[in-house]
């Protein structure tokens, strides 16, 4: 593995969890907002950067950028080994098992995109997908495109008051006619987790194929590909501490090499001739034009960065958080908190008595606080817990319990300011 790929994260891997420590790594937690330190609790819109993924960026800028694959020149071999290091890098963040499996998008929405588009080339008039009423608009639009220009036909699973999925309702939804399963690992409104492996037994024992939107899940617990034994999973770089610009679409290579391209252009072809044309193999097929070289090589210094964290003790620290969030924010009766499920995300969103989502959030701001606002690209989610938008404040392996303090200290002013 290059220089690059691995940078070291001193001090973190295999100590103890310091949350101090992890905080002295990135930069911008240390600013000030309004004259109030910054409680940066949007995580789940887009988290910061560590130090080591803002490193490596800047020295692939400065000395080692050039274009990757086919060069013969020294810059673009040691490109195209760091593009193919974090390639390998994201294999095993996933533990897939093969790098041939792992294709770089620009986005999760690209990935998405991309199965819906060549995986499901197939679908026709009255053939079935089934979604969950959790999916964010990434995870519907592109099988929307299905219903409107071919007639298949969309089918969504129902959720509890909680925010639970409701398996024998899911079950049931399973027809002869159902030719795929799209569906979150983990709701970004409501923190809900999946149970996935459920979800892939009984697709599978139907013969159906699983596209799983792990957005959310990939940043809060480990994701292990060939355990939950799904057809497509897919993540995005700027939730899992790396740049924007760069998503990730895991797949069975057997569905990789029966797949048409999304693409057309350099880099995903063999040979072009006037009358025919070779594509390439798998995963470069899928990842035509020039590819976000920087942006990949950052991912793949985030991933490294976790790693060296350690999936499990973050897992562990967010859950503290939210377990102690719910419980200071549960005091406040004029508040009411969406998704109530145990073992969720470490993800609250919250409505207050009176006021609209978004001047909660304008007024805590002020205090520093930072927490996003709206219908977070879930109207479907929204209609069905009976809201237009909620505020939503969400949780990384940096923040703090002196964080939460803030935000429910902001959410008391805000009240006292309205009341």
């Amino acid at each position: 593995m290059s220089e690059v790929a691995r940078t070291a994260v001193p001090g973190i891997s295999g100590a103890p969890y310091d949350v101090e420590r992890i905080r002295a790594d990135f930069p911008i937690l240390f600013r000030e907002i309004y004259g109030k330190p910054l409680v940066y609790l949007d995580n789940a819109a887009s988290a910061q950067k560590p130090r080591s993924v803002i490193e490596t960026m800047d020295h692939v800028l400065r000395f080692e950028y050039a274009n990757v694959h086919r060069g013969l020149h020294y810059l673009s071999n040691t490109a195209t080994q760091h593009f193919e290091d974090a390639r390998e890098m994201t294999r095993r963040f996933l533990n897939a098992g093969s790098a041939d499996e792992i294709i770089f998008t620009k986005n999760a929405t690209a990935a998405l995109n991309l199965v819906a588009d060549s995986f499901g080339a197939g679908l026709g008039e009255g053939d079935e997908i089934v979604l969950s009423i959790m999916e964010h608009h990434s995870n519907i639009v592109p099988w929307h495109f299905h219903r409107e220009r071919k007639g298949a036909v969309l089918k969504w699973a129902p959720i509890s008051d909680s925010g639970e999925l409701l398996l024998d309702e899911f079950e049931r939804l399973l027809t002869p006619r159902t030719k795929i399963v799209a569906i979150t690992h983990m709701s970004n409104v409501t923190g809900t987790l999946v149970p996935v492996r459920d979800i892939v037994r009984m697709a599978h024992a139907r013969g159906i194929p699983v596209v799983v939107d792990g957005s959310q899940a990939a940043v809060h617990l480990p994701v292990d590909v060939r355990d939950l034994d799904v057809d497509f999973y897919i993540f995005t770089g700027h939730k899992t501490y790396g740049p924007t610009g760069i998503g990730v679409l895991y797949a069975k290579k057997a569905h990789l090499d029966a797949m048409r391209p999304y693409q057309g252009g350099g880099g995903m072809i063999e040979q072009v001739a006037v009358d025919g044309i070779t594509y390439g193999k798998t995963p470069h097929k899928f990842e035509a034009g020039t590819p976000p070289i920087v942006e990949a090589i950052g991912l793949g210094a985030a991933l490294n960065y976790m790693m060296q964290v350690g999936r499990d003790p973050i897992a562990r620290h967010e859950s503290a958080l939210l377990e102690y969030a719910q419980a200071q924010m549960a005091e406040l009766p004029w508040l009411k908190i969406y998704g109530t499920t145990p073992d969720k995300g470490a993800i609250v969103s919250f409505t207050m008595d009176g006021l609209h989502a978004h001047d909660i959030a304008t007024v805590i701001d002020r205090s520093g606080v930072a927490v996003r606002a709206g219908h977070h690209c879930a109207q479907p989610l929204m209609e069905r817990l009976g809201v237009t938008a909620v505020c939503r404040a969400s949780f990384a392996m940096y923040n703090t319990k002196e964080e939460v303090d803030a935000l429910v200290s902001a959410l008391k002013r805000a009240h006292e300011l309205f009341a």
